[in-house]
């Protein structure tokens, strides 16, 4: 049965995939930051079958977790679009990061280099990756540079974006309006 003309039936679609929006959280407190940042868009930019729609501004944040005894962050937010799967896509995040010597020795702790995925359509978990991203609704720093660039998206199972800012503190979320990070797209 057909809802529209315009319906997908995945499981007819061969090799194809349909096209899925994807949110992508970045963040960095060790390096230089703003160019670590801008060289990550990039690499994302560069990602066979991933469009990068869209680059926040810049946000510098405090530390989240328990190890407060380190730098601020820059956080950005990336909304793409991709065919590619999860695992797939956390495959070349995870290589971006360690790219820029990313470790994983502290959770919450200093990093040259963090991509979270946020969400991938409206996928829930699946193959071992959480989707959406478990903590995403709790976290000003995804939030309000998500808002900036796409003010009606909305977290699977959490609701409007706008509707979720209202209840976090986004008082350690600052505007550097001094770093702007763009997608190089090419186009």
């Amino acid at each position: 049965m057909s809802n529209g003309p315009f319906d997908i039936d995945v499981d007819t679609l061969g090799n194809l995939r349909p096209i899925s929006k994807v949110v992508l959280s970045l963040g960095s407190n060790m390096g230089d930051s703003p160019v670590i940042l801008q060289e990550a868009v990039d690499y994302l930019a560069d990602t066979p079958d991933l469009i990068i729609v869209d680059v926040s501004p810049v946000y510098q944040t405090k530390p989240f977790g328990d190890i407060q005894e380190q730098d601020d962050f820059l956080n950005l937010v990336v909304v793409a679009e991709s065919t590619l799967e999860p695992l797939t896509i956390l495959d070349r995040a995870q290589a971006i990061e360690e790219n820029f010597g990313r470790t994983r020795e502290e959770r919450h702790g200093p990093r040259t280099l963090d991509i979270d995925i946020i969400m991938v359509g409206k996928r829930i978990s699946e193959d071992n990756i959480e989707l959406p991203h478990p903590a995403a609704h709790e976290r000003a720093f995804v939030l309000v540079p998500w808002h900036d660039i796409d003010p009606n998206g909305e977290i699977a199972g959490h609701g409007r974006i706008a509707d979720l800012l209202d209840e976090v503190d986004t008082s350690t979320v600052t505007l550097r309006e001094d770093v702007v990070i763009q997608a190089n797209t090419g186009f």
